[in-house]
């Protein structure tokens, strides 16, 4: 009789139900763990936004430089790479910068003075039509009902006046002056452009090699996406601002080049910038050329912005952006609410930010569940059993 080797003999697990209140107590625990997780970050958030309102006065003009600085760094860029030294072609690209919008004020100025008492008379010769008009059927009001609605808006004007002046000035207003925030912001920038590839060693040695790491990929990547924001949000602008211009000269409508300009601005500003613009390229048609041409400034504004919101900014923009259109409405509303209209401009360069900097914590913790997953599937197939007995392996004698 052979010997065979037999198998060790198995173990029976006996498996106890839990108690409801245990699975209780674990879901309590690990919702109690998460509650003050959450109390904590919004704890740490609450300081950095206490922190950000008492330093804005230097907060926002190095905001502006950096938004700026992704404008003016491709030409310095081109430049240093053809053996110009930093500084110099950081001052060209500046004075280039600042000649070409002068230029462009420079040209419409003078317009602007020609052609504001005319459209000053033709706005109170088309207040009158209105009053003539209202006047008449079907509406019939009165003198005195027409009056004591008209100075019913005054006296809303009047008393809302402090607050549209806070609203609209308030961003400026917290760093001083217009002109001291954009000396400052012409400074910074300049420094920025000379000196920003020496910007994320400094911030690696700095932040130490694990840290550092992620902060190099960050900041890499929301450059990328600031300045491919700007670039194409310009392009974008400049094709509204050409096509309702040509509009509006073609139609002879006041001021085209002035509105032409501020369509330009505006449409830094998503969806609501654009929206502002063409209504107040329609409200001067109205004024100086009548119903007819007015209507007809509205569907080119219309027209144009379609082109902008249905090919334009999803074509180019969901490159760089990739944010919904109603991620950008919430932070162009919150933002204007709370610092006027620099804080319009800005939000939507600062949520793209925060989209970045989701998304890279969204690939870390996958590629750490990716690894853990890894090593788990080779311990695993480490500590598995043969599949073949050993007792299969024996022969007879």
């Amino acid at each position: 009789m052979s010997d065979q080797p037999t198998a060790p003999p198995t173990e029976l697990r006996q498996h106890h139900p839990r108690d409801r209140g245990e699975i209780l107590g674990m879901g309590g625990m690990w919702l109690a763990k998460w509650s003050l997780c959450l109390v904590l970050i919004a704890a740490g958030g609450w300081v950095v936004w206490t922190l950000l309102g008492v330093l804005w006065v230097a907060v926002l003009p190095v905001l502006l430089a950096i938004v700026v600085s992704t404008v003016l760094w491709p030409p310095t860029r081109a430049m240093t790479s053809r053996g110009v030294p930093p500084g110099a072609a950081a001052g060209i690209t500046l004075i280039a910068f600042l000649g070409f919008f002068g230029g462009i004020i420079a040209l419409i100025v003078p317009s602007v003075v020609d052609q504001a008492p005319e459209l000053a008379n033709k706005a109170s010769q088309g207040i009158t039509q209105v009053q003539e008009w209202i006047k008449g059927p079907p509406i019939n009001l009165q003198d005195d009902q027409i009056d004591s609605a008209v100075q019913a808006i005054i006296h809303k004007l009047q008393t809302s006046a402090q607050a549209i002046a806070t609203g609209v000035f308030s961003g400026v207003s917290a760093a001083g002056s217009m002109l001291v925030t954009l000396t400052l912001v012409l400074v910074l920038a300049f420094f920025f452009i000379k000196d920003g590839p020496r910007f994320l060693p400094w911030l690696h040695s700095v932040t130490g090699g694990r840290a550092g790491r992620h902060f190099e990929a960050v900041s890499v990547r929301i450059w990328d996406t600031l300045g491919g924001f700007i670039r194409t949000q310009a392009l974008v602008s400049f094709v509204d601002a050409f096509f309702i211009g040509l509009g509006l000269i073609i139609l002879g409508v006041p001021l085209a080049p002035m509105l032409a300009l501020l369509t330009f601005i505006a449409g830094f500003i998503p969806i609501v910038g654009a929206f502002v613009a063409g209504a107040l390229a329609v409200l001067v048609a109205l004024v100086a050329k009548g119903w007819t041409t007015a209507l007809i400034v509205l569907v080119i504004v219309i027209a144009v912005q379609q082109l902008e919101g249905n090919v334009l900014q999803p074509v180019l923009q969901s490159r760089t952006m990739k944010l919904h259109a109603v991620i950008v409405l919430l932070a162009v509303t919150a933002g204007g609410s709370m610092f006027g209209i620099v804080g319009a401009f800005l939000a939507v360069p600062v949520a793209a930010v925060v989209a970045v900097v989701i998304r890279y914590i969204g690939e870390q913790v996958d590629l750490k569940l990716d690894d853990r997953d890894r090593d788990a599937g080779t311990e695993a197939d480490a500590g598995a059993e043969p599949a073949t007995e050993p007792g299969d392996l024996a022969t007879a004698d």
